[in-house]
């Protein structure tokens, strides 16, 4: 173990001789010599100490480094994602024309319905190998304990799908205007039904199947 040295040239906190006024540097006793380096070791002690409770503190900077969404956010995936928002907007109001469960005059799609779709098909698409790209969707209606189709969209129809997402919709029940428009509705049973406004609910369900394994159905009520 190495010891100190007494040395003569072991100088510390004395100022460098002046060649001019030829005095000889200060020398500190053995006492004083100790107590200034106790001191210094204490200094560093101090100073590893504080930052060490800082990682241990509730105000670690640390955290800002650490992994969060940011890092995972893809804006690729959300520009995608946009569009097939818009396009499942557009094909449920074509569908309102055809001879569907949304027949009707006109449709409501409430704008936190889309904003809902829109978070569970990034949820369901982030583990899958093509992301949103390789998702197939069938939009249907539900109708009793079963559903109907209305149309199915492939993402990118140069990619072979991935995954299938079964988005099954609702169409809202509660208000007096879908209780009281049948009443105006043809009387003639050849007639076809169409109703003057169909409003869809914000609640909804999908069911997602992957197409390159037999892992079971995932069903998520949302």
């Amino acid at each position: 173990m190495p010891t100190l040295s007494t040395n003569s040239d072991l100088v510390v906190g004395s100022a460098p001789t002046s060649p001019l006024d030829g005095t000889s540097p200060r020398r500190l006793s053995w006492g004083k010599l100790v107590q200034r380096l106790a001191d210094f070791s204490g200094s560093m002690e101090s100073n590893s100490g504080s930052r060490s409770d800082l990682s241990d503190s509730g105000s670690d900077t640390s955290g800002d480094l650490s992994p969060s969404d940011d890092l995972f956010f893809d804006p690729m995936e959300e520009h995608l994602l946009k569009e097939v928002v818009d396009l499942i907007a557009s094909s449920l109001r074509d569908a309102k024309d055809s001879d569907s469960a949304l027949k009707c005059s006109k449709l409501l799609i409430p704008e936190k319905l889309l904003q809902h779709i829109g978070q569970e098909l990034l949820h369901l698409a982030a583990s899958e190998p093509c992301g949103l790209r390789g998702a197939l969707i069938d939009l249907c209606i539900e109708q009793g304990e079963g559903y109907e189709s209305v149309t199915q969209l492939s993402v990118d129809p140069y990619l072979v799908p991935t995954f299938q997402l079964t988005l099954v919709l609702r169409l809202e029940t509660s208000g007096i205007w879908p209780k009281i428009q049948g009443l105006f509705s043809p009387k003639s049973p050849l007639a076809p039904v169409i109703r003057q406004e169909v409003k869809l609910s914000t609640g909804f369900r999908v069911i997602k199947k992957k197409l390159y394994c037999s892992e079971g159905l995932l069903i998520e009520e949302c």
